[in-house]
């Protein structure tokens, strides 16, 4: 088994593969962005992750952002994420 298996097949990777593909169906991102999504999943480093009451908390170390235009280095980000379909009820 490959490592992006590995990582693909946990539970975070599960919910991204599922997100993108919901952000693929509504025309919100492109496959090919969505591709290259997960190819940058499988070769960060996700230093911390906690699913609790339904919000994800993601911490990355030396994460890097790109845009056409310039790329970015920042040591340490963290993310916060929830459901959408949480948000209306």
């Amino acid at each position: 088994m490959a490592t992006f298996e590995l990582y693909r097949r946990s539970a975070i990777g599960m919910c991204l593969t599922e997100t993108l593909d919901e952000m693929v169906s509504s025309s919100t991102l492109s496959p090919e962005l969505a591709i290259q999504v997960l190819v940058q999943f499988d070769k960060g480093h996700l230093h911390t992750y906690r699913f609790c009451d339904n919000v994800w908390t993601f911490i990355l170390q030396d994460a890097l952002f790109k845009n056409e235009d310039t790329q970015e280095n920042v040591g340490r980000v963290k993310i916060v994420a929830c459901d959408s379909k949480l948000l209306s009820q």
